[in-house]
């Protein structure tokens, strides 16, 4: 597929550079079109783009094919500079990022297709989890969670596993004790062993265990113990002759936190000028469908525990915070959010804003003022945060959000727990390129409108 896309941008450029009626093999540039999908597909290959750990999972896929096509590029250039040779310029200009382009699409679109059949229990691989129960339990429900990666969790190893343990644990076999690894691996031709930390395996004997398995086809994974700490955050330093594992601090203050307040509200406003016409078709239609004001102010939670007044376009009957003791015993929720899926509540026209989330447009004044980011953990209200643990409170250290990794991950449906685990990871991730990923998968997510009641 790379190949073919390398061969349609080629054959759109020189069509465009050149035109129909030159296309003849006695034209240099043509050899130069022919040659494109056999020396983009090395340049994949040089870059490794083809190593099946960055494939389908994560963007280091995609930046690869970058690094491809910039170095391809760069390489044209030296070379037809240091031998002098003429190379169609508008061809090169047009056919890399072409290829580029349609490479990038065609990779996304395989991706999303091969996440789909693995939600359908295809193209997966088996994974045998070794450690305490504890770590055990955590990893396979993280493993459930995220069932795009195409992990199938066949049984786990624990310590020192009796007969009578040896039957199941959270729902998976007990397949052997850890000095029984590799012979679980062999048995059950396993193709992935996810390690957690325990005692019993310090270094030599994951050593040893890494040794072992390099004599059979199971890649090992380590888990490490601080989890939700991913990306740049965590690098491999040598120290004192040792490989360790560092944790950059968290990027929330500096040039970094300016850049995306600015970003913010430069963003809001524009959103506010654009989608004017839009505002005030809503506004007209609330006033005109049920009784009560057309926006909505609700006291809500922001950076460092500061209490703010958020805005909604009205969707509920006026006076419904005071139906939700009377409501309160159907609660669709997580336990601590209230919600329902058919709320008697909304009003008509209120089903729809909240269907795509319209109602959440005037929050773009909240951003303006800098009460809110345009991405950010959800705006609490102080009778959660009443209930909250000491990791929520870590969400504190940024502004809520318009959208958040909340929103594009299923919003309502969401558990308690799996609400804390977005708003921890967020903060403790946050750069401007997840921010964008975000914004990104947000329109999806509106269009989808799961989790919107």
């Amino acid at each position: 597929m790379d190949g073919a896309c390398a061969a349609l941008a080629a054959l759109l450029g020189y069509l465009l550079r050149f035109g129909p009626e030159r296309a003849d093999a006695s034209h240099s540039p043509f050899w130069l079109a022919l040659a494109l999908p056999v020396v983009w597909v090395l340049a994949m290959l040089v870059s490794r783009s083809y190593e099946e750990r960055f494939l389908w999972v994560g963007p280091e896929e995609f930046r690869r094919v970058f690094f491809a096509s910039a170095l391809l590029l760069a390489l044209v250039g030296t070379v037809s500079w240091a031998f002098k040779l003429e190379v169609a310029r508008g061809f090169v200009v047009f056919a890399l990022p072409a290829a580029t382009a349609l490479t990038l699409a065609h990779r996304h679109l395989q991706r999303q297709w091969l996440h789909r059949q693995r939600g359908h229990g295809r193209f997966q691989q088996t994974a045998l989890l070794v450690g305490h129960r504890g770590g055990v339990h955590a990893l396979h429900e993280q493993i459930d969670r995220e069932a795009y990666h195409g992990y199938r969790v066949i049984g786990c190893c624990l310590p020192s596993a009796t007969p009578r343990d040896k039957e199941s644990f959270d729902g998976l076999p007990v397949l052997g004790s850890l000095d029984e690894v590799v012979d679980v691996v062999h048995r059950y031709e396993v193709d992935t062993v996810a390690v957690l930390p325990s005692p019993e395996l310090d270094g030599p004997a994951l050593r040893r265990l890494g040794w072992d398995l390099e004599k059979t086809r199971a890649e090992l994974l380590l888990a490490p113990a601080v989890t939700e700490v991913v990306g740049p955050r965590v690098r491999i330093r040598p120290v004192c002759g040792l490989p360790l594992l560092h944790m950059e601090r968290p990027e929330l203050r500096g040039v970094r936190r300016l850049t995306k307040d600015a970003f913010d509200r430069i963003s809001a406003l524009m959103g506010l000028l654009v989608l004017a016409p839009v505002l005030v078709v809503l506004a007209i239609s609330i006033r005109l469908t049920s009784r009560g004001p057309v926006l909505y102010r609700q006291v809500r939670v922001g950076r460092d525990g500061q209490t703010f007044s958020m805005l909604k376009f009205r969707s509920m009957v006026t006076g419904a915070d005071s139906m939700v003791a009377a409501l309160g015993k159907s609660n669709d929720g997580n336990g601590v959010l209230f919600k329902r899926k058919i709320d008697p509540r909304v009003t008509p026209i209120g089903r729809v804003l909240r269907r795509y989330s319209l109602d959440e447009l005037p929050q773009l004044l909240n951003v303006l003022r800098g009460e809110m980011s345009l991405v950010g953990p959800r705006p609490p209200l102080p009778s959660e945060v009443d209930q909250y643990g000491f990791d929520m409170h870590r969400r504190f250290l940024v502004k809520p959000g318009l959208t958040g990794l909340w929103q594009v991950s299923g919003r309502s449906d969401l558990s308690w727990d799996d609400s804390v685990r977005m708003d921890v990871r967020y903060v403790e991730n946050w750069s401007l390129t997840f921010d964008f990923m975000i914004l990104w998968k947000t329109v999806g997510a509106v269009f989808r409108g799961s989790g919107a009641y």
